[in-house]
């Protein structure tokens, strides 16, 4: 029997491959149900033949508790934004004064959702989302659900690759008939269908979407003696993954305005939604040469396309308060359909914004979503007003607490300055168990609203006392005694989170996530933080006078210091545990650029090691440049150097100054 699983197994992924991947069938739908029945049945006799690629695990059946975290050993990066023929030629010279002669790939921007995939000996072991980009959400038995995705593939061998999982158009028609009839709330895009029916823990469910999927990258070619990104497309296709047949090689910005202008117009008679155009540079050596920037490739870059603009009401203007206390006027508008989403508010970021746009309640305006993503109102049809529009009124005092607000000189927003307004309080609860502070999973912003309201949490110390409501907590609505301990659980595990998590979670006003990490290197433990001088911190590199003030100005605040000192009650860990900064006579305080390939690091891991031993990277030469590192192939950078009498490091010269540093 163990032949004909076999047998069976080959057949039935060959005939699945020609048919989703190849748009090829060689058998008829009625033969391939026949042999997937016959291998259900053997496999039920037979379990111990059951082979890993076997098409019967892509029905579904697996459920799981909750996702698994997986770490991507190379980011999963997005990718920077263009809106113009303009900024597509500026990217291009960009790449020209690296000395470069650019030829380019376009593909289709898919609306989909990024998904990593790890083959070990051929066969799928890992599907990954992008999550925030170094670890993500393992979402493998929902994967393996989606055909045109091989659980083997045609080699065997070990290798990551990157792609888009979406929905056509198609499908979503068919099941928003399905979920109509049965009353079900309907899915309102391609978009969040699939990204909704990825994150099913029931696999059943995963499978019945009908999911499809492209495949667009290997993070690491040369290790397959690949050159460019155009052969990186044809051996992943020789593998057996579906990669987009409009994916075009293009010698100069011509060619890609050319396939940007093509496929704008046939972009809503392609059966999947693209917001977009990927552009990106096809020799992979010029890549690693150019590197990256903190967020995103620099040989890469997204040409977005105009967004849809549709026209509805603008019924009301509402108040809403952030964590620092900012006032945001916002449109509350008739429902609308834009770009696939209905849209029902939109900010207008401050007073002066809704005055220069001449905003009255019951315009007609039209609006889009900025980037395909962002909901924006971008102007008032005036000539539709018939007298019964009402002016624009600022208010003058908080929405929630009723306290007076104020505007500082020469700003153009205004604050509630109420420490005690609950509308703050819960923006700033919201944003200590976000995802890039405490990252605390099932704490979302309407269960925070929920247990504030609640009385279970007030402050940040609050979080870390919820063990104790546990019997309580789940005599809620919603909350089972799984959903509970999952969530207790990932506040325990938050208590772990170095340093600069915390300092970023904290709120503190001008401090973002990348200053928080500067500042758990430098000073280590919170205690160091804390007692810090205005002095001490303007002295540290990127950190500026107005960042200072606002630190001193937050631990001189008895509340701060009392909140602070409940955290460390309830264990919370005070110290810096990734690496730090050094103090180092050769890099602290200094600025150094990176020009030309180089051949024992990667352009990421020299900028990292720089900042841990004091020093900054940075993509431009100055007389201020300690040292230009030169690797092979050298852009205009190194003529640039040449001429304001810059110091050359060659790589072994920066070679051997790490491993002076070394531990």
């Amino acid at each position: 029997m163990k032949e004909r699983i076999d047998e069976l197994v080959e057949i039935l992924n060959q005939a699945n491959y020609d048919y989703h991947v190849l748009d090829k069938p060689t058998i008829t739908d009625q033969e391939f149900d026949q042999l997937l029945r016959e291998l259900f049945t053997l496999e039920e006799k037979y379990p111990e033949y059951i082979r890993e690629d076997s098409p019967t695990h892509r029905v579904g059946g697996e459920v799981l508790e909750k996702f698994e975290k997986v770490t991507h050993a190379i980011p999963m990066m997005s990718l920077g934004n263009v809106f113009s023929d303009e900024e597509i030629m500026q990217f291009d010279q960009r790449i020209k004064k690296e000395g470069i002669r650019p030829e380019y790939v376009c593909e289709l921007k898919i609306d989909g959702l990024s998904v990593s995939l790890h083959y070990e000996k051929g066969k799928l072991i890992t599907a990954a989302t992008r999550g925030n980009g170094v670890i993500g959400e393992d979402i493998t038995a929902n994967v393996k659900t989606i055909r045109t995705v091989p659980l083997t593939i045609k080699k065997p061998i070990d290798i990551e690759v990157r792609g888009e999982i979406y929905m056509s158009k198609e499908t979503l028609q068919k099941i928003n008939e399905e979920r109509k009839k049965n009353g079900d709330p309907l899915l309102q895009n391609c978009r969040n269908a699939a990204a909704g029916s990825v994150r099913q823990l029931d696999s059943k469910i995963a499978a019945s979407r009908k999911l499809d999927c492209w495949i667009y990258h290997i993070p690491n070619p040369e290790d397959y003696g690949i050159k460019t990104h155009w052969e990186a497309l044809e051996f992943m296709k020789e593998l057996g993954f579906k990669t987009n047949p409009n994916n075009r090689l293009v010698q100069d910005v011509s060619g890609i305005l050319q396939f940007i202008d093509e496929k704008g117009k046939l972009r809503k008679s392609l059966p999947y939604d693209i917001d977009g155009v990927v552009i990106k540079l096809n020799d992979i050596g010029n890549q690693r040469k150019l590197g990256f920037t903190a967020h995103h490739p620099k040989w890469a870059t997204a040409y977005k396309f105009p967004a849809e603009e549709v026209l509805t009401k603008l019924t009301d203007i509402i108040f809403t308060v952030g964590r620092t206390g900012q006032i945001t006027p916002n449109a509350v508008l008739e429902p609308a359909l834009v770009a696939g989403s209905t849209i029902r508010r939109a900010t207008l970021h401050n007073e002066d914004y809704v005055k220069e746009k001449d905003l009255k309640i019951g315009d007609i305006v039209s609006i889009r979503k900025a980037g395909d993503v962002i909901p924006e109102v971008v102007e008032a049809k005036v000539e539709r007003r018939d007298g019964t529009e009402k002016d624009f009124q600022m208010i003058h005092t908080c929405p929630i607490c009723k306290e007076p607000i104020y505007k500082k000189e020469g700003q153009v927003d205004y604050f509630c300055i109420n420490p005690h307004c609950p509308a703050r309080k819960i923006e700033g609860l919201c944003h200590f168990v976000s995802r890039k502070a405490m990252n605390i999973d099932g704490l979302g912003e309407r269960i925070i609203e929920d247990f504030f309201n609640l009385e279970f949490i007030k402050t940040f110390s609050d979080i870390y006392d919820l063990k104790y409501h546990r019997d309580t907590l789940t005599e809620l609505e919603g909350f089972g005694d799984k959903s509970i301990d999952n969530l207790l659980e990932a506040i325990e595990i938050s208590k772990q989170n170095s340093l600069e998590k915390l300092i970023f979670a904290l709120g503190i006003p001008n401090v973002g996530e990348k200053t928080a990490q500067i500042l758990a290197r430098k000073y280590q433990t919170l205690d160091n933080f804390m007692n810090a001088s205005l002095e001490d911190l303007t002295a540290i590199y990127d950190i500026g006078e107005i960042i200072a003030k606002s630190i001193v100005e937050y631990f001189a605040k008895e509340s701060n210091q009392k909140e602070i000192q409940a955290l460390k009650d309830r264990g919370l860990n005070m110290e810096y545990t990734g690496e730090y900064t050094k103090e180092t006579e050769d890099f602290s305080g200094k600025t150094f650029v990176i020009t030309g390939t180089l051949q024992k690091y990667t352009r990421e891991e020299v900028e990292e090691k720089i900042e841990l031993l004091g020093g900054k990277a940075s993509s431009s030469v100055s007389k201020k440049t300690a040292a230009l590192i030169l690797g092979e192939n050298p852009g205009s950078k190194y003529d640039k150097a040449l001429k304001l009498g810059v110091p050359i490091w060659r790589e072994e010269d920066l070679e051997e100054l790490f491993k002076k540093y070394e531990g």
